[in-house]
């Protein structure tokens, strides 16, 4: 059998194999410097991410305590936490701070952290840069007041964050605070189900999250704290573990000192 080729076949033919020389000269263009390659993965996963616990050595974890509700219950937390002798880090919301100054001074006044919960609790992920740092501002700037000290850790609302997010936080110098074990107290959770949740995520840097104004956190805090130290933890501030320079925060959101 003998192929036969016309003038309109002989055409398609050149065009087509003409597409795949240009073709290969492109990709050639594209992958001949590796380092230019590597530098656009590398942009492409450079997602920031905030720190959800702590690479240390000693055996300590990190108390926080959400306060966006009421302020029933901070006597009652306060009073434990000093029963246990522990100092922990209260992420506050400055229109919770608007309605509760008393509760923000005496929380203060006690020796324990103030952590920048956003301003007004929006849902920041879908907010601009500039409007981001207004809200971290305006509730520094509420705590300052009563405190005489400006905030320095950030902890989203809803626990949202994107790059702008935290970069809004670090252009107000702050640090990005998440958590590695989550209570899940604002549920209603007895104290023997929030233990359950707790105990088996419990290591040395882990951040533990929980609110005041629910129903059994105040009621379960003592029990709680004891079982964390019989577990030969010792119960602190985030700022005491971690790390404020020359650090790194991996894919899983653990900081490490370089």
């Amino acid at each position: 059998m003998f192929l036969v080729l016309n003038k309109e076949k002989i055409l398609s033919y050149i065009i087509a194999i003409s597409a795949v020389a240009l073709l290969f000269v492109f990709a050639s263009g594209i992958y001949s410097n590796p380092t230019e390659q590597s530098a656009l993965v590398s942009a492409n996963s450079s997602k920031q991410l905030p720190v959800y616990c702590v690479d240390t050595a000693e055996n300590k974890v990190a108390l926080t305590m959400n306060c966006a509700w009421n302020a029933d219950d901070i006597d009652s937390i306060l009073e434990t936490l000093s029963k246990h002798n522990c100092h922990i880090t209260f992420f506050v919301v400055g229109d919770w701070v608007t309605k509760y100054p008393d509760a923000v001074k005496k929380i203060h006044d006690a020796g324990h952290e103030i952590g920048n919960h956003s301003d007004s609790h929006p849902h920041v992920n879908n907010m601009t840069l500039e409007n981001n740092i207004q809200q971290i501002k305006d509730c520094s700037d509420k705590i300052e007041k009563i405190t005489g000290s400006k905030t320095t850790l950030y902890r989203g609302p809803y626990g949202e964050y994107n790059d702008t997010v935290i970069e809004a936080a670090k252009n107000s110098n702050h640090l990005t605070i998440q958590w590695s074990i989550d209570s899940l107290d604002y549920k209603a959770l007895t104290c023997e189900q929030m233990w359950e949740r707790i105990e088996p995520k419990l290591s040395a840097g882990s951040i533990i999250l929980m609110h005041n104004g629910t129903e059994n956190t105040a009621l379960s805090l003592d029990t709680l704290l004891s079982n964390i130290e019989s577990k030969g933890y010792e119960i602190v501030k985030v700022s005491d573990i971690v790390y404020s320079s020359d650090y790194t925060i991996d894919n899983n959101g653990v900081q490490h000192k370089n």
